[in-house]
This record gives C-alpha cells, sequence and structure tokens, in this order.
C-alpha cells in the first residue's frame, strides 16, 4: 500500500535500487554502448572522402581500425621472425609492438565460427570471424571492468557514487575502445581485478593475473610496483597491522613475477628476431614521424621530445609546452591529496601513483597518449565521490559524451595525418 503514494520517479528509483547490482551495471554499460554506436554513426555520416576510412565508412572499418588491424595481422600471421626495416636500415612499424594475448583469444573464439578454423584457406571468413570475435571480447571485457569497478568503489563510496562512476567510466572521452578491437577493455578487467585481489589478499591470483597482464598490453611493470610500495606501506604499520611472513613473501613473490613477465616480452622478441634492441627499435618506430633521430630511449626523455614536436604542430615556443608539461606532472602529484581520491583505496591509489610513474618515464607524448592514460580509470570513483547535484552530474557526463566524439570522429572519421591518431 505505502508502494501507491510515491511518485513515479520515485517508485521508478525504488524499482532501480531493487535490481541486482549486476543487472544495474549491465543497463548502465549497454545504454553507455548504444551512445557510443550513435555516436559512430554520426561520424560515419560526417566523415569525409580523404579521412583515414573514406566517405560514410561502415562501423566494421572503425571495429577493426588503427591498431585493430595490426592484432588481426598477428592473428592471422603472426609475428615476423625478421624485422622489417626501411631503406635506411631503421626498422619500422610491425607486429612486435603489440601483445599476443588479445589478438589470440579472438583468433581462438573465431576458430568456432563455420568456415574460420584453424586450418581454413578462407582468409576473408577469417578476418570477418576474428574482427567480431574481437568486438566481442572487448565489449564483455568492458562490461566485467564495469562490474569490478563498481565493487571496487561500492564500501568506499556507496552504492549510488559508485554506480555514477561506473556511468562514467562506461561514457568516457575513449569509451569507443570499449567496442573497437583494442586490448583496452581486457587490460582494465585485469587491472581492476588486480586491484581487487590485492584489497582483499588474494594473493595466489595475483600470480597469474601478472602474467596475463604482461603479454596483454604495456603497462603491467606498474604493478610490481604497487606492490613493492604497498609492502613498504605495511613494514611501516606493522605495528598496527601485523605483518607475516605469508604475506611477506607474497608481496616479494609477487613483485619478482610482475617484473620478470613485465620485461618478458623484449626478450622474445630478441629470441625470434636475433636483435637485442628489436622490441626498443619497435617501440621507437613509432616516434620517428613525430622526431627526427628517435633511435634511442632513456627514462623521460620522451615528454622533451614530445614537447618539441608540439610546440612545431601548434607553433609556440617549446618552452611553453615544457612549462604545460610541468603543470601536468605537478596537477598529477596534487590530485593525490585531495580529499575524494583519499577516499579511494591505498591499493587503488597506489596503482594509480605506479601507473603515472610509468607513464612519466616510457610514454612518448603523441596523439594516442591520452588513452594510455585509461589505466587510472578508477579516479572515476574519485569524481563520484565529489558531492555534486544531478544538474552537475548530469552536465559532466554530457560533457564527457561530447568529448567521445570529438575524439573518436576526428581519430577514425578524419584521422588523416600523423598528430590523429588514436
Amino acid at each position: 500500500m505505502a508502494d501507491t503514494t510515491l511518485t513515479p520517479a520515485g517508485r521508478a528509483s525504488l524499482m532501480w535500487r531493487s535490481l541486482a547490482p549486476w543487472v544495474r551495471v549491465l543497463v548502465v554499460y549497454a545504454t553507455a554502448r548504444a551512445l557510443t554506436t550513435a555516436l559512430m554513426l554520426l561520424s560515419s555520416a560526417m566523415a569525409p572522402a580523404d579521412g583515414r576510412h573514406g566517405a560514410n565508412p561502415p562501423l566494421r572499418a572503425y571495429v577493426v581500425g588503427w591498431d585493430g588491424a595490426w592484432y588481426r595481422e598477428i592473428a592471422l600471421n603472426g609475428y615476423p621472425t625478421v624485422l622489417p626495416t626501411n631503406d635506411a636500415g631503421q626498422v619500422v612499424e610491425n607486429a612486435w609492438a603489440f601483445m599476443p594475448v588479445y589478438p589470440f583469444l579472438a583468433r581462438l573464439l573465431a576458430a568456432l565460427v563455420p568456415g574460420a578454423g584453424f586450418g581454413s584457406d578462407d582468409v576473408w571468413a577469417v578476418a570477418g570471424a576474428w574482427a567480431w570475435c574481437a568486438l566481442l571480447i572487448s565489449l564483455l571485457a568492458g562490461y566485467g571492468a564495469c562490474f569490478v569497478l563498481y565493487a571496487l568503489l561500492r564500501h568506499r563510496l556507496g552504492a549510488s557514487a559508485a554506480m555514477w562512476a561506473v556511468a562514467l567510466f562506461a561514457c568516457n572521452p575513449f569509451a569507443l575502445l570499449f567496442q573497437v578491437a583494442y586490448a583496452e577493455s581486457l587490460f582494465l578487467l585485469l587491472i581492476f581485478c588486480a586491484i581487487l585481489c590485492l584489497e582483499h589478499r588474494r594473493w595466489w591470483f595475483l600470480y597469474p593475473l601478472a602474467i596475463v597482464m604482461a603479454f596483454t598490453r604495456p603497462g603491467e611493470l606498474a604493478l610490481p610496483l604497487t606492490v613493492a610500495l604497498f609492502g613498504i606501506w605495511r613494514l611501516f604499520h606493522r605495528r598496527e597491522q601485523p605483518l607475516h611472513r605469508a604475506e611477506v613473501a607474497h608481496i616479494l613473490g609477487v613483485g619478482a613475477v610482475g617484473t620478470a613477465a613485465g620485461f618478458a616480452w623484449p626478450v622474445i622478441v630478441t629470441a625470434v628476431t636475433g636483435s637485442a634492441t628489436g622490441y626498443l627499435d619497435t617501440e621507437l618506430a613509432w616516434r620517428r614521424g613525430w622526431v627526427d633521430g628517435a633511435e634511442g630511449f632513456f627514462p623521460g626523455e620522451g615528454w622533451i621530445h614530445g614537447a618539441q614536436a608540439w610546440a612545431g604542430i601548434w607553433g609556440v615556443p617549446t618552452g611553453l609546452v615544457l612549462a604545460l608539461v610541468l603543470v601536468l606532472a605537478v596537477g598529477a602529484v596534487g590530485v593525490f591529496f585531495t580529499p575524494a581520491v583519499r577516499r579511494l583505496s591505498l591499493e587503488a591509489r597506489l596503482w594509480c601513483a605506479s601507473y603515472l610513474v610509468y607513464v612519466a618515464l616510457v610514454v612518448f607524448p603523441q596523439s594516442s597518449a591520452p588513452r594510455l592514460l585509461l589505466p587510472v580509470a578508477i579516479l572515476c570513483g574519485a569524481v563520484a565521490a565529489i558531492p555534486l547535484g544531478r544538474f552537475a552530474r548530469l552536465t559532466v557526463l554530457l560533457g564527457s559524451i561530447a568529448l567521445q566524439f570529438v575524439w573518436l570522429h576526428g581519430t577514425y572519421g578524419i584521422g588523416n595525418t600523423y598528430y590523429l591518431v588514436p
């Protein structure tokens, strides 16, 4: 009888809260994916003839565009045993820049599709089946990442704020990656699972997670750093929380396994190609279009070279861009002292700090650099922790969706120059 006194909005709210968490997350995620699909269709309709995929490209062109084409190449033909070079003898872009878990998992699923099994001579059937299976993995992994994110935040922020964080995450400016052939969705799922395991001290799960992460996307080395920082924190707080030998053993063990796994891929590249610098040369090949003479690597130098490149593109002094980089660095550090971020778990904050250290040391800030920040997307929880009214939250969400279109149309609908690479 009490329900009859509720307004329609009140009844809808009560019905929403009565749904199981996994259903609520699914509704939010599915709605976000429908919005992204609509933006893809709009981008396709607006795509110029000289765009990356031509005028009015099919959505499948977006699914297997850019890095998706490299993953498909790996799935169909594997990795080259001889590194390709240009006329000057420099290593050029090749498949070794991409890890094998995502493309081979999609190929394994594609083998279940009639006509696309292992040994099939119908290359088009295999390629088509692989594209759909890669899309399926991205979609499912994206939903899994949303659900684990909700689990990570619910006890810290409450169910309502955690769901708001999921909505922000599902509609983030790079949300197209949830439905194209990129490994980001899978990597995010693994990251959130690793943070959850660390929070609950599920050490044995962290060993396989570290290994799979290392062969899914670059950036796994932030995990052993996270564990090391966590171990240091536990050491300094052992009086409040006794530090047992088993925990010490796992901290050292996960750190060792994660570090070994993180450096394994360059070793594998060397073993297969015979080039001791094969992986590094491959990664540097992507910088050559931005910076002349990008033949060496020193941690952190990418930001200096990147500042020089962007200064040329924007037509401003290099010092001004370096000042912007410094402001961003100070801002990134300052974020961790805000009340909203401090509401996140220690383990989540340590992961974000560790990954940002990885970015500072390794990443070259080309046009794809913003999406490389997705692994710190748990900071959506910090945004959700800020007490905002409904109108402000809706404004933030709509702003994120607008930026999503700007990014996907600029990189996929247009994408006709080197600084429009996703």
